[in-house]
């Protein structure tokens, strides 16, 4: 079977309470937190998944010497319309910088700045 080649992703943030709200609220999601590893492990948030499910996985982080901010990597969100969870960025403390449009067969989406000053995208079919 051939599979997508992300397998993981790791979202930096400065206030772990502040992006949690966020992202629970504009993606009506629940975060877990991680289980602790030995040593220095840092703060985690895992968003929910699956093992056997279809995409890839990962967790808000808050860890020293990683800092949160546009520039870096662009993570996708899915969702059912992404016009539902972009209405709901600004209220959750970030800021909406291109409302839902088309991008051809590939469905629709929505760019946003977290909380934290992350860029991320939210990405649906319709």
């Amino acid at each position: 079977m051939k599979t997508n080649p992300v397998v993981w992703f790791e979202i930096y943030v400065a206030d772990m309470a502040r992006a949690r709200k966020f992202y629970e609220t504009v993606l009506d999601v629940k975060l877990e937190p991680a289980e602790k590893m030995e040593g220095d492990w840092p703060e985690m948030w895992m968003f929910p998944g699956e093992d056997n499910a279809s995409g890839a996985c990962g967790a808000l982080v808050q860890m020293n010497g990683m800092s949160p901010g546009s520039g870096g990597t662009l993570v996708y969100f899915r969702c059912n319309d992404c016009a539902e969870q972009a209405h709901r960025v600004v209220a959750s403390g970030g800021q909406l910088v291109r409302d839902k449009f088309a991008i051809g067969p590939y469905g629709f989406i929505a760019l946003a700045e977290d909380s934290e000053g992350n860029m991320i995208g939210l990405h649906s079919m319709s």
